[in-house]
């Protein structure tokens, strides 16, 4: 595309904005303009002629023939030109231009159809190019993402430029979906056209039933939450969706950070996906559970609460709400049945502690009671001394505290993916902001991550993040991690980042949950209840 073409479109492409205010003292002046340059000798010839914009959104333009305008302009519609004008510019629409343009023909999402004189450049974005017989275009005609098609007896005197060739069609089921759905608010219609949107719709609706018998505890312990705990999940919701495009901001300002940000955005994306079956389940049990008892499975909750939504979703306006709140809300049942979940695995570490205490604090005075029945012996008739007593009560103390403590080996449960995930998320978030002090070396992220995760796991066997979830780096042998497997794990993660994190993706691939810097380096990461 030239230099020309290119500031023609962009011309054209602000018409849009500037001509959806332009009023009847615009068109004075544009006539005193169009009268002045008529008489400097401009080509324009319109002086004694009232010029106008045709403006439409929603619905096509036309101008009949014999008839002139400064431009015809359609958004979410078709403009069709038969008389005389200055620019023609259709966005989510076909230009059709059988008279005379004196500038540019523009279609975005469209075909641009051009069977008449068009002094400039004839231009399809995301659509085709179609010249009839009778066409001349005096620039160049271009094609983006689209084809030209072109009548033998057309004329071109600009040249024909194709970039990117493609061949969209004419779009119209998408056009038919803005036209009859955006508009209106609601995301299905009962309208001709739009069937590849009902496709969808059911399309997903049957990925949601298959999440449901895949996933039936998970979807019942959260539509329980919601139903339990609306107005804390509905916090949770609003909550979550201000922080996560700060932890997206957080990451990239890190610079480390974004090689994590990809797998935030999917995290993301799957709890909407999940909480969008988790808010139809809950609204099909709703309607099931009085009528049907026997049919508890959320997988058919799904579908009744789906057949539901659908309903919803094609009344105008409300279709959208209903669209929007069952995210919000499935997003928030989700996230919010995490953070229950990490407080009862908090708890329930805590428990065995709070157990224990009151057993390791027995009084010398329980203790005498069964040392009592022991003088009834004919050895002695003299209870124990209070130092006997001590003794023994500080006996099941003393065991307990010599007892070792239990060997972390490879066959303890394997750390999956989302939680090595997110204790990486946490180491480099803390390297990220360590590195954004020492503004002298901020070109060696990684490589300090790297040294930071070889040092942790020869000291530590876990890095601050793996502390946090109770993760342990260990050897497959069963020998301890030496300096020589912690710096081949760290050089590792090199190449489990370097094919599109790869590696790392291998996580929730392989049959033992390891990395490729793992297998590298006979390494597996274990979970450790307690580990501190």
């Amino acid at each position: 595309m030239t230099i020309s073409s290119l500031q023609r479109l962009m011309i054209a492409l602000l018409l849009v904005c500037a001509a959806g205010v332009a009023g009847p003292a615009d068109s004075a002046e544009a006539a005193a303009d169009a009268s002045n340059e008529a008489s400097a000798g401009h080509h324009r010839d319109w002086d004694d002629r009232q010029n106008r914009n045709l403006v439409s959104i929603g619905h096509d333009s036309t101008l009949a023939a014999g008839e002139h305008a400064e431009s015809v302009v359609s958004i979410f519609g078709s403009s069709t030109s038969a008389g005389d004008v200055v620019t023609v510019v259709s966005i989510f629409g076909d230009t059709k231009v059988t008279g005379s343009v004196e500038d540019a023909a523009v279609a975005v999402f469209g075909t641009t159809t051009i069977d008449g004189k068009v002094d400039g450049d004839a231009v399809a974005v995301l659509g085709n190019v179609e010249l009839g017989p009778h066409a001349e275009i005096g620039g160049t005609v271009v094609s983006v993402l689209g084809t030209v098609r072109r009548d033998p007896a057309a004329i071109v005197h600009g040249g024909v430029q194709n970039i990117f060739v493609g061949d969209f069609g004419s779009l119209n089921g998408l056009r038919s979906w803005i036209t009859h759905c955006l508009l209106y608010g609601r995301p299905l219609g009962l309208v001709s056209g739009i069937g590849w949107a009902w496709s969808l719709a059911l399309g997903f609706l049957a990925f949601y039933a298959c999440l449901a018998l895949l996933c039936r505890p998970a979807i019942e312990r959260c539509v329980q939450t919601f139903a339990r705990q609306p107005g804390q999940t509905l916090l949770a919701a609003v909550v979550a969706m201000l922080l996560w495009p700060v932890l997206l901001v957080l990451l990239c300002v890190t610079v480390i950070g974004i090689a994590a940000v990809p797998f935030v955005m999917a995290a993301i994306v799957c709890a909407v996906l999940f909480g969008k079956a988790v808010m139809l389940a809950w609204i099909g049990g709703r309607i099931t559970a009085p009528v049907a008892p026997n049919f508890g499975h959320p997988a058919f909750a799904v579908l009744v609460g789906g057949a539901v939504v659908l309903a919803l979703y094609v009344v105008p306006v409300l279709g959208f709400l209903v669209y929007n709140l069952l995210g919000i809300l499935g997003f928030g049942a989700v996230v919010y049945t995490l953070m229950l979940a990490g407080r009862a695995r908090q708890a329930a570490k805590a428990e065995p502690a709070a157990r224990a205490s009151p057993a390791s604090m027995v009084s010398p005075a329980s203790m005498v009671a069964p040392t009592s029945i022991d003088a009834a012996a004919p050895e002695s008739t003299e209870p124990p001394p209070a130092q006997s007593a001590t003794g023994t009560a500080e006996q099941p103390h003393t065991a307990a505290s010599a007892a070792p403590p239990p060997q972390t080996t490879a066959s303890m449960p394997r750390a999956g993916f989302w939680i090595r995930m997110a204790a990486l998320l946490i180491d480099i978030l803390l390297v990220g902001f360590a590195m954004s002090v020492l503004h002298n070396v901020v070109h060696l992220h990684l490589l300090v991550l790297a040294a930071y995760g070889a040092v942790m796991w020869k000291l530590r066997g876990s890095t601050v993040g793996g502390i946090v979830f109770d993760l342990k780096v260990v050897r497959v042998d069963g020998r301890a991690v030496d300096w020589e497997t912690a710096i081949v794990r760290a050089l590792g993660c090199f190449l489990s980042l370097a094919v599109a994190g790869l590696g790392f993706i291998w996580i929730a691939i392989d049959a033992g949950n390891q990395a490729w810097h793992d297998k590298i380096a006979g390494t597996v990461v274990v979970r450790v209840p307690g580990h501190r």
